[in-house]
Formats: structure tokens, C-alpha cells, sequence
């Protein structure tokens, strides 16, 4: 699913860049990322018309690429809450469409992102986009037939670009092609601009990841550290770093490797990586306490998942160790079965996010 999303975002991204107008200055702090160039870039254009939909969609879409950049949620929720903003500015306006269909997908909801996307495409046939989210949707359905003929459609509007080409790759990885999607990811990162640090880090962490599949070890071992050169500390590439550390049996590297993006991005599945490697290096104490902890966080997370499933849309939020947890008192069954799944909150500590 993380790939899925960051196929969506370099989609997302790529549309935006040709939309892009030179009349308001980038910043020259060179030490931002590209998603928070956009970020200010959007913001100048709010405060400069703050009745300026297209700018909100900018937003939502760089809040968007700042999530997948750091693989922190909060800036997921911070780009719905500006598309929302959109809309009440031009309601129903594509582009802003496109972005909700890409949340729908984040959400997991990819019968209704395919249906959405579907709407979309029988509005504009030729749009690139659209046929990215297509693909997108049919591969986590299964559908791969329909998957396969939206990918290939991509190519054929609009040859050789960059989303297409990922997309491409990641089929033929599906399909048991690694030298092919290789080969096509190598495209994809000759075609990105250098001044997109975080999307040419992304697409060789997953040619690293080709790689190490592949049993080319080393080429994955260099590959995975030119990442984390463009873009010191990327999730993606410490991850599948530390896969190459633990093939190469270094694991006491993996752990640091491991350790470091934890510290970054306190997720349950990157704690439950980091419990397999400090079993590894056989530190068991360690390992014990961190598998403790996962399951405690993914009991956490899955209490999360199913609310969202039964409410909807949200209309308050409880604080939990400083995470924000969405859930409605309008429904007594769902509170009182949510504060008992997480058993730490009580009543009190609820408090109104909207009005």
C-alpha cells in the first residue's frame, strides 16, 4: 500500500510541476525539502487570494508529498482538511476531484476510488492521472487485466512519462519481471529532474529493493546508499538498508539502521522491524520488549482503523500519548467500544474539533 500511495503522489506531483507558474518566487533556502517548497510556495498564493481553489489544491497535494517525505499521517489529514477548502471555494473542481480520489485510495477504499476514478475518467478520457488511479485501484482489487490495460493507456497518451513508467515496473514486479522493472525504474529516475531530491531518493529505494530481491546484493547496497544521499534519513531507504545488512548478516547495522527510522516514524510495522533485527543481534531483552510494544501500538492502530469504519466522518478527537485519535460522541455503542478498546482514555480528555 505504501507504494500505491507514493505512485499516486509522483503522479500528483509530476501534473503539478507542469502547473506550476513562475510568478511567485521559490524560496532560497536550500535546506527544504521539495514537498515544503511547495508547501510555501501554496501558502504565498492562499494569503496572496484567499479565494484562489487552485492554490488549496497546491496544498493539499505538497502536504500530501511532505507526508509521503516524512511518512508522518498527520500531514494526510492536514491535506483533507484543505481540500475541503477547495470545494467550498469551486465546488466539484476536477482537479480537486482527482485529489479526493487519491484520499479514498490512502483510505484504503479502493472499490469507491475505482468507482470515483471511473466518474472521472468518462469526464476527461485523456487524463494520465486518472488512469494512474485506475491502475492503482484494480491492482489492490486484484484486478490485474484492468491494472495492466490503464498502465499501458498512460504510456500511450502521453509516452515515456514518469508515473506511467512506475507504474509500469511495478507490474512487471507483480509479474515476476524484476530485470524488466528494473530497467523501467532506471528510466523513470533518468527522467526526474534533479531538483527533485525526494522523488529520484524514492525511485532508488525501490530499485534497491529490485535489487536485493534480485540477489544482486552489492548494486542494492550502493543503490540504497546514494538514497540516503539525496535525501539523509529517508524512511524508505533505511528500511530496505537494513534488509541488505541483514542478508549480509551485519546486524547490529541493521538495528542502528532500523532504530534510526523508528526514531523518525514511530509506526508499528517499523517497531515490529526493529524487534526482528535486535533478535537478530541477539539482544533478546531488547527484542522482547520491542515486540511487547508492537502489539500494544498495533492493537492501537487496528482500534484506529475499525472507528474509522463505523463513524465516518469524525467530530471529535481524544488525545492518546499525543497522537490524535478521531471519534464521535453522537454515538454512544462506538464511544463507549472505542474508549474500551483503547482502555487508556477516559471522558475527560475528549475535547471538540469542530463546530
Amino acid at each position: 500500500m505504501k507504494k500505491l500511495t507514493a505512485f499516486v503522489l509522483m503522479l500528483m506531483a509530476a501534473v503539478a510541476a507542469v502547473a506550476q507558474t513562475t510568478t511567485v518566487p521559490v524560496l532560497a533556502d536550500a535546506k527544504l525539502s521539495p514537498a515544503e517548497r511547495s508547501m510555501a510556495q501554496a501558502s504565498r498564493l492562499i494569503d496572496k487570494n484567499p479565494k484562489n481553489f487552485e492554490a488549496y489544491n497546491a496544498l493539499a497535494l505538497a502536504l500530501s508529498r511532505r507526508a509521503r517525505e516524512t511518512s508522518d499521517v498527520k500531514f494526510y489529514a492536514q491535506a483533507e482538511e484543505t481540500l475541503k477548502k477547495s470545494f467550498e471555494i469551486s465546488p466539484g473542481n476536477f482537479d480537486g476531484e482527482r485529489i479526493h480520489v487519491w484520499l479514498l485510495l490512502g483510505k484504503h477504499e479502493f472499490a469507491a476510488a475505482r468507482e470515483e476514478a471511473r466518474k472521472l475518467n468518462r469526464k476527461m478520457p485523456d487524463d494520465v492521472m486518472v488512469y494512474g488511479f485506475l491502475t492503482d485501484a484494480n491492482i489492490e482489487l486484484g484486478n490485474y487485466k484492468e491494472a495492466e490495460d490503464s498502465a499501458q493507456l498512460m504510456l500511450d497518451l502521453r509516452p515515456g512519462n514518469l508515473p506511467g513508467l512506475t507504474r509500469a515496473a511495478y507490474l512487471r514486479e507483480l509479474f515476476g519481471d524484476l530485470d524488466g522493472s528494473i530497467e523501467l525504474m532506471n528510466m523513470a529516475y533518468q527522467s526526474t529532474p534533479p531538483s527533485e531530491t525526494e522523488d529520484r531518493a524514492w525511485i532508488l529505494s525501490q530499485i534497491g529493493h529490485l535489487q536485493l530481491t534480485s540477489g544482486k546484493i552489492t548494486e542494492a547496497d550502493n543503490t540504497l546508499q546514494q538514497a540516503l544521499v539525496l535525501f539523509p534519513g529517508y524512511h524508505y531507504a533505511l528500511g530496505n538498508l537494513a534488509k541488505v545488512r541483514i542478508e549480509q548478516k551485519r546486524y547490529e547495522d541493521a538495528v542502528n539502521l532500523l532504530q534510526q527510522r523508528y526514531d523518525a516514524t514511530q509506526h508499528a510495522e517499523n517497531l515490529y522491524d526493529l524487534a526482528e533485527a535486535l533478535e537478530l543481534a541477539g539482544h533478546r531483552n531488547q527484542a522482547q520488549k520491542a515486540f511487547a510494544e508492537f502489539e500494544t501500538k498495533s492493537q492501537l492502530e487496528s482500534a484506529r482503523a475499525e472507528l474509522a469504519k463505523r463513524i465516518g466522518e469524525p467530530r471529535f478527537v481524544a488525545l492518546n500519548d499525543g497522537c490524535p485519535v478521531y471519534i464521535s460522541c453522537d454515538d454512544t455503542t462506538v464511544s463507549t467500544w472505542f474508549l474500551t478498546a483503547l482502555g487508556q482514555l477516559s471522558l475527560c480528555r475528549i475535547r471538540s474539533v469542530h463546530s
